[in-house]
């Protein structure tokens, strides 16, 4: 389970942070390619990492901190198995991070602002505030993991991963705009820490002020997407 995660996340923060790199840094190909572009990219990666974590031997796909808590909250996870499944998705968050600076490394130099360097590594609102950018990330994460519940009933449980790739895809176009949709603690957690670590030329803060918002919205979020999937799909 824990290797599953790491890989999983991994995967998914390498495709993810990695086509928010290819949008925003100087001389990319993909330079100014767009939110269409990102939001699709980001639910491929979604459904690359959730195969790739459940090819692993006891692979559970959660990837996303905010899932396995909820998961855990209506009893459809064990508690105890927590803690070890957050930190291999925040090692696995790190790896992926760390590979997509290596991937675009003569880029980083070419770029000017460092804004867009932060914004290939972690979220940022459109509007900074702090109640308002709580209340998106709960809205958009109390989907994702309301979906996911709703993927795990038998009517509709053949779409498997790629059903939950297209919940990402939709929650990105439709609730992505205030705040850069992370509705996942280690997805913007992990790579705003290597952010902060790794010798990004031209870097500047990684906004730590700003960092627990994509942490706490989403793991209420998810929490009560699980309650109210479990309260209206399986009983």
């Amino acid at each position: 389970m824990f290797l599953g995660e790491v890989v999983g996340t991994a995967v998914l923060i390498l495709l993810g942070d990695g086509v928010v790199a290819g949008v925003l840094l100087n001389r990319s190909k993909a330079q100014n390619a767009g939110w269409v572009v990102i939001t699709f990219a980001w639910g491929f990666a979604v459904f690359a990492g959730v195969l790739c974590s459940l090819a692993v031997t006891d692979g559970v796909a959660h990837i996303n901190p905010a899932v396995t808590i909820g998961l855990a909250s209506i009893d459809a996870f064990e508690w105890g198995d927590v803690p070890l499944a957050i930190a291999g998705q925040f090692i696995g968050a790190a790896i992926g991070a760390t590979l997509v600076w290596l991937a675009y490394l003569p880029h980083w130099e070419q770029t000017d602002d460092p804004g867009l360097k932060l914004a290939v590594f972690s979220t940022g609102p459109a509007i900074r505030n702090t109640v308002a950018n709580l209340i998106t990330e709960i809205i958009g994460t109390f989907m994702l993991v309301f979906g996911v519940l709703a993927l795990g009933h038998e009517s509709v449980a053949s779409l498997g991963p790629l059903g939950v790739a297209l919940i990402v895809v939709v929650i990105g176009m439709s609730l992505g705009g205030p705040t850069g949709y992370a509705i996942n603690p280690a997805r913007d957690l992990g790579p705003r820490i290597m952010h902060f670590i790794l010798p990004i030329a031209g870097k500047g803060d990684s906004d730590w002020a700003y960092s627990w918002v994509p942490v706490v919205g989403p793991i209420i979020g998810g929490i009560i997407g699980a309650l109210a999937g479990d309260a209206l799909f399986f009983q």
